[in-house]
């Protein structure tokens, strides 16, 4: 049996690159020889504190670009052996209401590469027949960043959010958060007319980080009461479009503080289980017409949208990741569980 290195998580904390069988190649699927890999939040998560979606020992991995090396003997798929691809994790049910409706971002039953089936840190990947025919995959040139491409998924996700909150020109947007997902939110508002942007942390480094995305403003919320700093900023009228890239609760409370009268709030960063519910001050949200907005995941023309801007250079992915061989997984991935690095894509 021909074996392969690969990622494998045993348990929280305890995990690392080992010797593993290459995957057989679904009977409706292909068999993807693995160009570039991303390490997501959701990742990081599972590589804590496990995941409820995913049983240890697992490989995970859902950010992926690679090479097509083998398609089953089933295959109906539209994809030749050489061309390359960039495969988002999600696969619709194709069932439900929202699907045929075309809203494939609110499918009721979609399932994901890394946790239905095992990831992308590997040296090949298997990608399933349900993937094949409702996943979010592209094809993409041979010449192209497989870096950029693999981090499609955060992108598109990013694009549904900024999509659904109608970002525009001449807004003013605050967001909170400085990670990955903030960042690309900066680039993204730039890209859609934004004309003042406010990013905010509580932690100096992560700020310093963002400043390579271009924000007009950097707040330490930390260090000043945010919601001052912020109507002080847009002459006390407040913000059109808040972003909470943060799971945390007071952000959201914050939002609704600090939006403008008729502003969107984009409820990006889930919270955990037992602080979902952190006291917003309906009232205000009454009487100042507020427009509170949740997305999650995205739908086939969000991933088009995030590879041409990821691959025309409109979303600076050089400035977002950080490359590692996927023998240095360890390393790479214990930086961006310390908050070091923005984005860490492993190549194998």
């Amino acid at each position: 049996m021909e074996k392969m290195k690969a990622v494998v998580v045993h348990a929280p904390m305890d995990f690392g690159v080992e010797e593993v069988a290459i995957p057989a190649v679904p009977a409706g699927g292909l068999l993807l020889k693995v160009n570039a890999c991303g390490l997501c939040g959701s990742d990081l998560r599972t590589l804590r504190s496990g995941h409820r979606k995913v049983t240890l020992p697992w490989t995970i991995g859902h950010e992926i670009a690679g090479e097509v090396v083998e398609t089953g003997s089933a295959y109906q798929g539209g994809w030749k052996v050489g061309e390359h691809l960039a495969v988002g994790p999600v696969a619709y049910c194709g069932k439900c209401d929202f699907c045929f409706s075309g809203q494939y971002e609110y499918c009721e039953d979609y399932y994901e590469i890394g946790q239905r089936w095992p990831g992308g840190l590997a040296e090949f990947i298997a990608i399933p027949e349900e993937s094949v025919r409702l996943g979010t995959i592209r094809s993409i040139s041979a010449d192209a960043d497989m870096a950029a491409a693999a981090i499609s998924e955060p992108v598109s996700s990013c694009v549904n959010a900024q999509e659904k909150g109608n970002v525009s020109l001449g807004d003013t947007v605050v967001i909170i958060g400085t990670g990955p997902i903030g960042c690309i939110h900066i680039s993204l508002a730039r890209a859609r007319g934004a004309t003042k942007i406010i990013v905010v942390d509580i932690v100096d480094e992560r700020l310093k980080l963002a400043e390579a995305f271009g924000p007009d403003h950097t707040i330490n919320a930390s260090k000043v009461d945010l919601v001052a700093e912020v109507r002080r900023l847009t002459e006390g009228k407040g913000a059109e479009v808040v972003i909470t890239a943060t799971p945390s609760p007071v952000a959201q409370i914050q939002a609704v503080e600090m939006a403008r009268k008729a502003g969107r709030i984009l409820v990006f960063g889930g919270l955990p289980v037992d602080q979902a519910k952190p006291g917003v001050d309906m009232n205000i949200v009454h009487y100042n017409g507020l427009h509170i907005i949740g997305t999650t995941t995205f739908a086939p023309r969000h991933q088009m949208t995030a590879l041409k801007l990821l691959l025309s250079g409109r979303i600076p992915a050089e400035k977002l990741i950080t490359r590692f061989p996927l023998a240095d997984f360890n390393a790479g991935a214990q930086l961006a569980l310390d908050g070091k690095l923005l984005k860490a894509v492993f190549i194998p």
